[in-house]
């Protein structure tokens, strides 16, 4: 049952007017309402969804896909409807992100189905036709597969490389180049790898200029700036009230904003909230919750993703897309949110820029 969440005045306020109910203290923050869900994932009675991924079609966006994991079972492809479109059964796939051109995409996610040696799970899918192909598996080095993301920044358009960061769970960040070979099959080769001291998952790359942000579960969220040779992990922001997080730091997403700062969104699942942030300063806009209403809102929120641009009629500048943790009376899936509703939630200029973005995975069990 979730807790009901106790909304207190202006952001400005945070520091004095933090809340406490049954052990869980909640933040201020604007609430949304989801304008869609997905059908639920398979696994029943069980922490299954994780983490959602976005491909926008620019041909046609409302026939856009949402990519959803069931980390007991497999990969899911969704309509912007909710329905089922594909499902993989892959095994224990936790995190997913992915990268496409005009015809088709390579979706790939973190594979912990071996829990001591991590592995990369790659798939191909179509614009004209929603089948997630198994391209094979790439191993990513000892340990426990967990959060996963891809670089954007600079990155080849014939996606003949790719350069991946598998964020496994004790900690380590490793960046994996992955090589495609003939038959379209993928290898992988470990260039660089990074250390922080507690559990991880959650990473997203920036587009412009290739920062990494990874979320350490307990202590905030670190920014790695990949495009230097000797870069180490460097704090953005800790989990406190004044910034807007209560741990767990789960999900986290990463928007290019044209007409402003770009944005870094945060799960704040400790408190069933969203902190969204300036991406560069780390300057927090404002949170908001995913509350009640005609559809069920979210809790205990996993893996998030936001895509600016026109996905259709229901989401014409952008769309934000949310594990949720108790879906009640089924199992666990994913809602989805106009962006302007957030916007305007949180008095914040509607963007200018319509480019195709999509990037960020994360969560946890």
């Amino acid at each position: 049952m979730k807790p009901t969440p106790f909304y207190l005045g202006a952001l400005l306020l945070l520091p004095a007017c933090a809340h406490q109910t049954s052990g869980v203290e909640f933040l201020p923050a604007v609430e949304v309402h989801a304008t869609a869900e997905t059908t639920p994932v398979g696994t029943s009675n069980a922490d299954a969804a994780d983490d959602p991924a976005i491909w926008r079609n620019p041909a046609d966006p409302a026939s856009s896909l949402i990519i959803g994991t069931d980390k007991k079972a497999g990969l899911y492809a969704y309509s912007l409807d909710g329905a089922v479109k594909n499902f993989v059964a892959a095994g224990a796939l936790n995190n997913v992100d992915l990268i496409s051109d005009a015809k088709q995409a390579i979706v790939i996610a973190s594979d912990r189905t071996n829990p001591t040696t991590s592995h990369i799970a790659l798939f191909s899918l179509r614009f004209d036709d929603p089948t997630l192909r198994p391209l094979g598996k790439v191993a990513s080095g000892p340990g426990e597969a967990y959060g996963f993301c891809l670089q954007r920044h600079n990155t080849d358009t014939s996606m003949a490389k790719v350069t991946a960061y598998a964020a496994l769970k004790g900690g380590t960040v490793r960046e994996v180049m992955l090589t495609r070979g003939e038959g379209g099959s993928y290898a992988g080769r470990i260039t660089r790898e990074w250390k922080l001291a507690t559990q991880i998952e959650g990473c997203v790359t920036s587009p412009r200029t290739g920062d990494l942000f990874v979320g350490e579960e307990n202590v905030g969220i670190w920014r790695i700036r990949t495009a230097h040779s000797a870069a180490q992990p460097e704090i953005f922001t800790t989990i406190s009230p004044e910034n807007g997080l209560v741990a767990d730091v789960e999900g986290l997403a990463y928007a290019a904003n044209d007409s402003g700062p770009d944005y870094l969104i945060a799960s704040s699942q400790g408190d069933n909230a969203y902190a969204l942030f300036d991406a560069d300063s780390g300057k927090l806009f404002g949170r908001f919750r995913i509350a009640d209403g005609t559809i069920d809102g979210t809790s205990e929120t996993d893996g998030i993703e936001l895509a600016l641009g026109n996905f259709g009629p229901n989401y014409p500048e952008g769309l934000f897309v949310a594990q949720d943790g108790d879906n009640p009376g089924a199992a666990q899936n994913f809602k989805l949110v106009d962006w302007r509703t957030v916007l305007k939630a949180l008095s914040l200029p509607a963007p200018g820029s319509k480019a195709d973005h999509s990037s960020g995975s994360t969560t946890t069990e």
